[in-house]
């Protein structure tokens, strides 16, 4: 790893493929989580490599190697993540929803979720129907572990429509997944 860095300083055109490819599926992962199109994906993918390259100089990775692929895999995502979301600034895909200060969470009733009966790619496809705002908010919150006041400052949005975003989503995707579960339930009966 180490090496492949050293040859991305030095802009060697071997070195930067090998670290394009040794991370593309990570990093297309993230990507897709921000957009319901893969041609968006892809295009966020390229211009957060393409910052990654510019900006490789001011990684500063730990003194010892076994740390250098975590922290190094870290500074990528948050590429990603920033990128994805430049992405819909730039589209003005993303639309806040009201501002509601405060919002509790419900909490589904009972001891079975239906989300322990989903594979991850297709909870994944479940969070790509959400609106682009509600998905951002999800993802930032839940997968990405961004704090709401950091999602607040990432989209320019207050505090209390983080909140409300995400008691949205969380509420879109309880209705999504009883509607799956129900319909799973009744095919094996």
């Amino acid at each position: 790893m180490h090496f492949i860095l050293e040859g991305c300083l030095q802009k060697q055109r071997g070195s930067q493929k090998a670290l394009y490819d040794f991370f593309y599926d990570y990093s297309m992962n993230i990507c897709r989580r921000y957009t319901h199109h893969e041609e968006d994906a892809i295009e966020i993918l390229q211009d957060g490599f393409l910052k990654v390259f510019q900006h490789l100089d001011s990684f500063t990775g730990p003194e010892n190697a076994e740390s250098l692929y975590p922290a190094f895999t870290g500074w990528l995502k948050k590429i990603m993540i920033y990128t994805s979301i430049d992405h819909f600034r730039s589209q003005k895909k993303y639309v806040p929803t009201d501002d509601i200060e405060s919002h509790t969470d419900q909490p589904v009733s009972g001891n079975h979720h239906p989300i322990d009966d989903l594979a991850y790619q297709e909870l994944m496809r479940i969070v790509q129907t959400l609106s682009p705002g509600y998905r951002s908010v999800f993802n930032l919150f839940v997968i990405d572990g961004f704090t709401h006041e950091e999602i607040a400052d990432t989209l320019g949005i207050s505090v209390g429509t983080s909140k409300s975003n995400l008691a949205k989503a969380r509420e879109n995707l309880r209705q999504k997944l009883k509607r799956i579960n129900a319909r799973t339930i009744t095919k094996y009966e």
